[in-house]
């Protein structure tokens, strides 16, 4: 199934018309101007020689490229949504948090900085305690993917392509199940990684995409199961509403529904209860 993109004005691929408000369709083209921006300052710093990169208080890299991307966002909503509140990885927040905008600059920083191409700008908007529109923006892959919160998930594989629906699997047999994680570390430190270990048997296939990845495949149908053990509101918002608008359950190891952490759970729905019997709380 293909759907024309989003109207949007600051990219020629993506034009069109949605049946949806005027102000979700509006907070869309906010969302997709946002990647716009950060896909033309991140692409121009991937591997580039003179690459900054320094550790943060909590030994998590960070490079120029992520603060010019944040930065540059905030700037944007500054002048487009300047009532609206911003949680952001890399600065403090800002403005209030009925509306309040959730950006990732570069989900995967070290891949980025190592020249591995699997790395994305996470940009989600909460409405109250709901995330009402999603952009996630992997240019080193091509691919782009966005939600609103009852009109579907959408992913645009390559540019210039058609846009076509995300939809999750119909896999309903743990042992026919492909899962998706980032690192066993955090596990064994949560004291689950033997949990885990054994899920991984359990499974019938088991590959390390990590990060935004595992959640974009498991919102395409591509994989059934995703989990990571420690993750920040920033690196689940827009994850979680391209997998529930794509027809999947996102919630925290306990089972409380949406990116409300610290550790995330995310399958088609079918596997989750399976998911969290061996991993969850």
């Amino acid at each position: 199934m293909t759907q024309p993109d989003p109207p949007h004005t600051g990219n020629p691929l993506l034009s069109g018309d949605v049946e949806t408000s005027t102000a979700a369709r509006s907070d869309l083209d906010v969302a997709l101007t946002l990647a716009d921006a950060a896909d033309e300052i991140s692409l121009d710093r991937f591997g580039a020689l003179d690459l900054r990169v320094s550790t943060k208080p909590d030994l998590t890299p960070v490079s120029d490229a992520d603060l010019a991307v944040e930065d540059r966002l905030r700037e944007l909503l500054a002048e487009l949504r300047p009532a609206d509140g911003v949680h952001g990885e890399e600065r403090a927040d800002t403005g209030g948090t009925e509306r309040r905008w959730i950006l990732d600059p570069i989900d995967g920083t070290k891949n980025y900085v190592r020249g591995v191409p699997v790395w994305a700008t996470l940009i989600a908007l909460a409405a109250g305690d709901r995330i009402a529109t999603a952009a996630v923006s992997a240019p080193a892959l091509g691919r782009r993917w966005w939600a609103q919160q009852g009109e579907g998930a959408w992913v645009r594989p390559r540019p210039g392509a058609d846009s076509q629906r995300c939809r999750v699997s119909a896999v309903a047999d743990l042992s026919e199940a492909s899962l998706s994680f980032s690192s066993l570390t955090g596990w064994f430190a949560l004291g689950r990684g033997d949990a885990f270990v054994d899920l991984t048997r359990q499974v019938w296939r088991v590959r390390g995409f990590g990060d935004f990845w595992s959640y974009m495949l498991l919102a395409e149908g591509a994989v059934d199961l995703a989990a990571e053990p420690d993750l920040a509101l920033h690196d689940m918002a827009a994850c979680s509403l391209v997998v529930t608008e794509a027809g999947g359950r996102f919630t925290n190891l306990a089972g409380r529904q949406g990116p409300v952490g610290p550790g995330a759970a995310a399958s088609n729905g079918l596997l989750h209860s399976d998911l969290l019997a061996r991993i969850g709380d």
